[in-house]
């Protein structure tokens, strides 16, 4: 099982809401960090795809009890998302990410990769 989950929406150290702060206070920020893939605006958060293809920016944090902080953030994430593992780029390390679980209009992609930088 990785310990290692790259976050790319309200998980990231920019947002203060409370699975946010729970991750902080659980795993060390090791920094930013890309994924594979692409991200799209679902509601006032968004959601990852493996494809199409591109690059999603984000953080990566080093989970200090990874099934316990993984059975909260699951909880955060519902049943919209599964969580999968995908290689960090340019690393070969296998990550956490949350993906999710339907289909998304291409329109609604977030051309940056980066919800941050919408």
């Amino acid at each position: 099982m990785p310990d290692l989950i790259f976050v790319y929406g309200t998980l990231r150290s920019e947002f203060d809401n409370p699975y946010a702060r729970y991750l902080r206070a659980e795993a060390e920020l090791l920094g930013p960090a890309t994924v594979e893939g692409s991200i799209f605006r679902v509601a006032h958060y968004p959601g990852y795809l493996p494809q199409p293809g591109g690059t999603v920016y984000g953080e990566v944090y080093r989970l200090r009890t990874p099934e316990k902080t993984l059975a909260a953030l699951d909880e955060y994430e519902g049943i919209e998302y599964l969580r999968l593992s995908v290689p960090l780029s340019g690393s070969g390390v296998d990550v956490w990410i949350y993906c999710y679980a339907q289909p998304l209009p291409l329109e609604r992609k977030i051309e940056s990769g980066d919800f941050t930088r919408l």
